[in-house]
């Protein structure tokens, strides 16, 4: 109890800073405590495969067509809450499929903040530890065939739906979409605002509309310069 007081009086250095930290902690706290519930029952309600130490903040959307499959794997944090956030504002995580075909797979220790994912007809993988991070947007279609214009609110073009593959340890910054047919090599990073409508390779820092590689990581242990 003395050590927790003294890390308390050596971070406030005024009664207001307590009561903001506190206050901080106590959302933070509070957001799982339901959250995370919540998920699970959901999940169980609707046939959502649900990992051990799944943990959820805030309220998250769910909706299984029937026969798809959405699974959310092993220690999978899944971020809705704008008081749980580290800075963006947040929307609630989405996870929808559209199709008796679809499915949407959350691999181990995933974490989502405020991201939607809308499968119509093919398989979205999220690799393994891949963080991706507010506003960020991952669908399998393009919902509308582009020709002829006169019937693009008539023909779904169910025949252009491509899956996604990211491989684990990727990091995706904020509002950054994620176009069908992609695959996303393990530990690179897609820049915040970018628009992803291409393979990229691992290891390498991806930016722009459409996203393109500026930089390769070689693998050495050293920190690389990514500005």
């Amino acid at each position: 109890m003395g050590s927790l007081w003294q890390k308390l009086r050596a971070r406030c250095a005024s009664p207001g800073d307590f009561v903001s930290l506190l206050a901080i902690r106590a959302q933070a706290w509070w957001s799982g405590a339901w959250g995370t519930p919540a998920l699970r029952c959901k999940a169980a309600l609707f046939g959502i495969e649900c990992g051990r130490g799944v943990r959820a903040a805030g309220s998250v959307i769910l909706a299984r067509w029937p026969k798809s499959r959405i699974r959310i794997g092993d220690g999978a944090s899944l971020v809705s809450c704008p008081r749980r956030a580290t800075a963006a504002a947040v929307t609630p995580v989405r996870l929808k499929t559209l199709g008796p075909d679809a499915a949407i797979v959350l691999e181990q220790g995933v974490e989502l903040s405020g991201v939607s994912i809308a499968a119509r007809s093919k398989t979205i993988r999220v690799g393994a530890y891949t963080m991706i991070a507010p506003g960020c947007v991952l669908v399998d279609s393009d919902f509308h065939a582009p020709w002829p214009p006169e019937r693009r609110h008539l023909d779904p073009g169910y025949k252009r739906d491509a899956g996604i593959d990211i491989e684990a340890h990727v990091w995706i910054g904020m509002h950054c979409c994620i176009l069908k047919g992609v695959r996303i090599g393990r530990g690179s990073i897609v820049a915040a605002g970018s628009v992803v409508t291409r393979d990229l390779p691992a290891n390498c820092l991806a930016a722009g509309v459409p996203a393109r590689v500026v930089k390769e990581w070689d693998g050495t242990p050293q920190e690389k310069d990514l500005a």
